[in-house]
């Protein structure tokens, strides 16, 4: 667990949409969900930026976010992630300090170069230089927050002539901001040239917890060379998670939907080269590409990933629709009432008072009747007859 004692819980929101379904519902019903959180207490929500492929569905996650905001009363939101080489840098930094406004400090900020090279495609953009791009973002953006003067700076993308922001953010000195690291090192080497935090999007894939720890430790190594400070409580791990009643059950409602989702999209739109034990909810437990059981199994899994990592600050679990409505709400609810306790420090008292009066602690010498009677008594009337009774008696 993270230094502070404290793990936070929410969800990175793609969104996952079968292909067929209508897709006004399908946002709607990821509208309804970060509602449902909210309820439940969840911390955050991380929204994604997506333009092809069919499945997810969002395209603005600054959109979304200012719906859900207005939906929901102590969530935080986060852009899940912001692809910053299709946009221009002021116009990001300029939409994030609005919704920092509109949320008043729940907005966060998460940046990537961007997934799907079909998005890339259509604008026109070479995904090989896409992470050059959102470095060079990156630097635009967080000079035009430290307000230090008038920015100035030119690529072979875009130009700041002495930009400016019309309005400061609402959060002091700014927002939260994460990257977003998949596979390769350009999210971890950033996360430390900026001194920012980071979303570990690809633990659940193959090879995602390989040298886990050591994700984290080049991270605190390029913030050293680079003269910045990171967090290792900003350190989120990003992992698909499905809990019933019982295991049996949440692998018999999570099955069909697990398939679709690696099968359909995955291997069939993405042309990603699957192990074979995607295929199936109880490989991808084995390999560590998803938490799917009951609760218990949920904290074991949970208690692993903070001994392989060396402790994080969060677990986002990646949203799906692998079951129906009511088994994914139901899903993030038993995990809400079981599961989080247990790493936010909710149930040590409750269970330290239950078991300290469970063993006879605070006993006392004298009976509930007598205690009855004795207000009876004060009052100056009678003592009904049956608080006249022994304890014993009246106890049967």
């Amino acid at each position: 667990m993270a230094s502070d004692g404290r793990m936070d819980f929410g969800i990175f929101m793609a969104p996952f949409h079968r292909v067929g379904e209508n897709p006004s519902l399908a946002i709607h019903r990821d509208l309804e969900l970060v509602e449902w959180l909210d309820q439940l207490g969840y911390d955050e929500a991380w929204i994604g930026e997506h333009h092809s492929a069919g499945w997810e569905l969002i395209a603005s996650p600054e959109v979304f976010i200012a719906a859900a905001a207005e939906r929901t009363s102590n969530i935080r939101l986060g852009t899940g992630v912001v692809s910053l080489p299709y946009h221009h840098p002021l116009m990001v930094v300029d939409r994030m300090i609005q919704l920092d406004h509109m949320t008043r400090g729940r907005v966060m900020m998460g940046v990537g170069p961007g997934a799907l090279s079909s998005d890339a495609r259509m604008m026109g953009i070479d995904p090989l230089y896409q992470r050059q791009r959102m470095d060079e973002s990156l630097r635009a953006i967080l000079a035009l927050l430290k307000q230090d003067g008038p920015v100035n700076m030119k690529t072979d993308w875009f130009e700041l002539t002495d930009a400016r922001l019309q309005v400061s953010p609402y959060t002091k000195p700014h927002f939260e901001m994460a990257v977003a690291s998949t596979v390769s090192p350009a999210g971890r080497q950033m996360a430390g040239k900026y001194g920012m935090g980071m979303l570990s999007i690809g633990v659940y894939l193959p090879g995602g917890r390989s040298n886990l720890e050591g994700q984290w430790t080049e991270v605190e190594q390029v913030a050293e060379r680079e003269g910045q400070v990171v967090d290792r409580n900003k350190w989120r791990l990003v992992i698909p998670m499905y809990i019933a009643e019982t295991r049996e059950q949440a692998f018999a409602e999570a099955r069909e939907g697990w398939r679709a989702w690696q099968i359909d999209y995955f291997r069939d739109t993405l042309q990603a080269v699957l192990p074979g034990t995607a295929e199936t909810p109880e490989g991808a437990v084995e390999t560590g590409g998803a938490i799917i059981g009951d609760p218990d199994d949920a904290v074991q899994a949970i208690e692993i990933l903070q001994e392989n990592s060396g402790g994080f600050g969060g677990l986002m679990m990646l949203a799906h629709e692998w079951a129906n409505r009511e088994g994914i709400r139901r899903s993030y609810e038993l995990f809400a009432r079981y599961v989080a306790p247990r790493f936010q420090g909710q149930l040590e008292s409750v269970q330290g008072t239950q078991q300290w009066v469970a063993s006879g602690g605070g006993a006392v010498s004298f009976s509930r009747n007598d205690v009855l009677a004795k207000a009876f008594k004060d009052a100056g009337q009678d003592v009904p007859e049956f608080l006249q009774a022994p304890a014993e008696a009246a106890s049967d």
